[in-house]
């Protein structure tokens, strides 16, 4: 029998919405075993985070279900609304919102709140779809020094940069949230994608690198030794005019990055210092204090050995011993409960739902729907990598939650939002095949 294609189900990729489905429901059960007590236990009580969470897992589903109700070309024609009224809406909280853990981020409406900063995420992406699929080349592969090539050849890369930045620099400066706004650079990687020269690829590496010494080593020092690099490279380089102009440009860059480090980190909060320190092994860490979310994180995961203790059998869960458990270390009752085995169970099918989304995105017909799709999965491993390394003490505490594993209203609705406008563009894609 012939499909009929004004069902809402048609065209939707069955095995993304099952990866979906499964991951929610292994999220519900996890933060049920991270806030478990024997007062409580039912799964269902709405007091208790898990009974609130299956009331966001609710909406979500109602959510989901009215994306793909909705026409795909509606998420082109209102990409810029959506980025434009989010933004609106992270500004307004400042004034309009309330306080929670010394940010004024959140709405709130009774027992629940709401974090426009975790919209964002989807709105950025559907103005970057819509923004970078009417360039007809993002860049190009040669670097000039000419000012008026320079504009003509990477404007729209500095506008599509716009996109980005505007964001990430308004949610960390007027709501402070650093790991909520961290999360925006994961764009740059749909840049890629799309045509972004290599040599930008190469100048962040280096620039990166030079972050991490610039913390390490005095910054005179580093200054002096890059000063050495760059006499030296007249060795190897024709001495002309060109070669000179290029090389204390490149001097110019580096002695930026390194003191502007040095500048950001001398401002940044005394906690986010700490969280610094502890990464790079700087000075003493003290394991009841600045030490205390990572090492009871490791010991949480370690004691989960192969196969775990056992659902509900998780004692550094139990007796709160690893702190914000339900949220952003959710990955240490994973490892304990479920051990080796079903951390990498977890882990497997995060990576499958990312590699199903870059599969989906490269057999698209649109150029939005390709863009938007590779926008989704870059976001979803900038989650997955940061939150999992901050666990294990690979990367700084910063807050990121676990794509559909932590508990919040906010960060589940909006990775719904984001993974379900996606499904909803790959659907029409065989609309568009008729």
């Amino acid at each position: 029998m012939a499909r009929n294609d004004k069902d809402v189900f048609y065209g939707v990729d069955r095995t993304t919405v099952l990866i979906y489905v499964l991951l929610v429901i292994m999220g519900w059960l996890n933060i049920y075993a991270a806030v478990f007590n024997e007062e409580h236990q039912n799964i269902f009580d709405t007091t208790q985070k898990y009974g609130k969470q299956l009331i966001w897992m609710s909406g979500a589903a109602i959510i989901a279900f009215s994306i793909l109700l909705i026409d795909a070309n509606f998420y082109t024609a209102f990409s810029y609304f959506f980025y434009g009224f989010f933004l609106l809406a992270n500004i307004l909280v400042i004034w309009l919102g309330r306080e929670v853990k010394g940010s004024r981020s959140w709405y709130r409406f009774g027992d629940f709140g709401i974090q426009p900063a975790e919209f964002m995420k989807f709105a950025t992406n559907l103005a970057m779809a819509k923004f970078l699929s009417n360039q007809n080349l993002l860049v190009s592969d040669r670097i000039r020094l000419r000012l008026r090539d320079l504009v003509k050849n990477y404007g729209s890369t500095l506008l599509a940069l716009a996109l980005i930045m505007v964001p990430l620099l308004l949610i960390k400066i007027l709501q402070d949230e650093t790991g909520l706004a961290i999360v925006f650079i994961a764009f740059i990687i749909v840049l890629y994608r799309e045509g972004l020269s290599v040599n930008f690829l190469i100048f962040g590496i280096l620039a990166a690198i030079l972050f991490v010494l610039a913390l390490i080593i005095p910054s005179i020092s580093l200054l002096i030794t890059l000063a050495i690099i760059g006499v030296s490279s007249f060795l190897f380089v024709k001495r002309n005019r060109k070669s000179v102009i290029i090389i204390l440009l490149i001097y110019g860059a580096a002695a930026g990055v390194v003191l502007g480090t040095n500048y950001v980190y001398n401002h940044l909060e005394s906690h986010q210092k700490v969280r610094i320190d502890v990464l790079l092994g700087r000075g003493t860490v003290n394991l009841k204090k600045e030490g205390y979310n990572v090492n009871q994180a490791k010991i949480a995961i370690g004691s989960g050995g192969f196969l775990g203790k056992g659902y509900l059998q998780g004692t550094q869960t139990k007796y709160d011993f690893v702190p914000e458990q339900d949220t952003d270390f959710i990955f240490c009752t994973v490892g304990e409960e479920w051990g080796f085995v079903g951390s990498l169970v977890v882990i497997f099918l995060e990576l499958f739902l990312i590699l199903r989304i870059i599969f989906l995105s490269e057999r698209q017909r649109s150029d939005y729907s390709r863009i938007y799709g590779y926008g989704v999965a870059a976001v979803l491993f900038f989650h997955l990598a940061v939150n999992i390394g901050m666990t294990i003490g690979l990367m700084p505490v910063i807050g990121i939650p676990l794509p559909f594993f932590s508990y919040g209203g906010s960060s589940l609705w909006s990775f719904t939002i984001l993974l379900f406008i996606f499904i909803k563009l790959d659907a029409n894609r065989l609309l568009i095949l008729r």
